[in-house]
């Protein structure tokens, strides 16, 4: 009688930390979800290879350099001139 409560205990106490350690493995879920919606709210009315270029730079985590901003806009201002290409950069490189 006593070998086979001994036994169910060591078989309980391997059963309960087999669990506890199957638990401690398992992956901690992602934040990538809410970033998604985050990033998709911020792009707002953003199209093209600025939001591609946005989205990038939101979902990655890093905050976008003034360097990466200035490379950006300056591809979407391709054409523009004088006036028109100041006003779309200054609004461009506030974003």
């Amino acid at each position: 009688m006593q070998k086979l409560l001994s036994l169910t205990a060591l078989g309980l106490a391997l059963s309960l930390g087999f669990s506890v350690h199957a638990a401690e493995n398992t992956p901690a879920p992602t934040k990538q979800p809410s970033r998604m919606a985050t990033c998709n709210k911020d792009a707002g009315e953003m199209k093209g290879d600025e939001r591609q270029a946005f989205m990038k730079t939101c979902l990655s985590n890093k905050p976008a350099t003034q360097q990466s901003k200035m490379k950006t806009c300056n591809a979407d201002a391709a054409g523009k001139k004088g006036d028109e290409r100041k006003a779309f950069m200054r609004e461009c490189l506030k974003k």
